[in-house]
């Protein structure tokens, strides 16, 4: 009969500790927007940024070494990718920045979850990726790109670069506290860049370099970006990319999640 209460008693509080975890999050995450709302500029440069790129690359720089048929099938999906890895800027300023300030000093006096305020602050740079990527999905179809599959695969592709996005966005977090600093931030997120223009985002593997085409075939988002193109039924893609365009975000995040909670565990104390 003890052993059985024990057991409840554990469960119960087991359950309490969790939803006093998730209430500690959403309200970090709600701290996160309210800096938002009183500083929607940096916001909106995050948002138009991707646009600019889009139309660039879509009719000032050209592109699409060797892509064949319509240049926006090939270059949507991969802008979409591209735009997944970057803008990861404010995230990783936020988190210096409450660091040095000493203001996860003061959220560690109080009764609230370890880890919380990274957990918060993933929450709302997903909100804002989700806002991101609708904005720029539709003026991709303002410019006249259109998808050729169901609902369930469109669903999917944004399931795929959310992922990517989330893993993407752990990285940043991590590279954030190594850095430790502010003003070491930029340095840091230079380091992002390769990742983004060494893909397929913009032009194919074999119209590059034997050596050059293998490190993009390489890069985890050049397996997004191609898994992308199939679920939106381009022409020509690949469809022998969906698992690794999972299996890639998740490894990313089984190695930097639990680094970036250990480095801010050791950082607040």
């Amino acid at each position: 009969m003890s052993s059985t209460m024990t057991t409840t008693a554990n469960t119960t509080m087991n359950r309490a500790a969790g939803v006093h975890a998730l209430t500690d999050a959403w309200t970090m995450t709600r701290r996160e927007l309210a800096h938002w709302a009183r500083q929607p500029v940096q916001m909106v440069v995050g948002l138009v940024f991707p646009v600019m790129l889009l139309l660039m690359f879509g009719y000032l720089v050209g592109g699409g070494r060797g892509v064949t048929g319509d240049y926006l099938d090939y270059l949507v999906p991969g802008m979409l990718a591209l735009t997944m890895a970057f803008g990861l800027e404010s995230t990783m300023l936020s988190v210096t920045q409450d660091l040095n300030k000493g203001v996860i000093d003061r959220f560690r006096s109080m009764p609230m979850a370890n880890g919380a305020v990274l957990v918060g602050r993933s929450v709302a740079d997903m909100l804002q990726s989700v806002v991101g990527l609708a904005l720029l999905i539709a003026v991709a179809f303002a410019l006249g790109w259109r998808t050729h599959s169901s609902p369930g695969a469109f669903l999917g592709a944004v399931g795929l670069l959310l992922l990517f996005r989330f893993a993407m966005l752990w990285i940043g977090i991590h590279l954030a506290m190594v850095a430790g600093k502010p003003e070491l931030v930029t340095a840091v997120q230079i380091l992002i860049w390769p990742v983004g223009f060494l893909s397929n985002a913009l032009a194919t593997p074999t119209s590059m370099p034997d050596w050059l085409g293998t490190l993009v075939e390489w890069n985890p988002m050049s397996h997004t970006a191609t898994a992308v193109r199939d679920l939106f039924g381009a022409p020509g893609a690949d469809a022998d990319h969906l698992w690794t365009a999972i299996a890639w975000p998740l490894a990313l995040l089984a190695v930097f999640f639990p680094l970036a909670v250990r480095r801010f565990g050791r950082l607040s104390k």
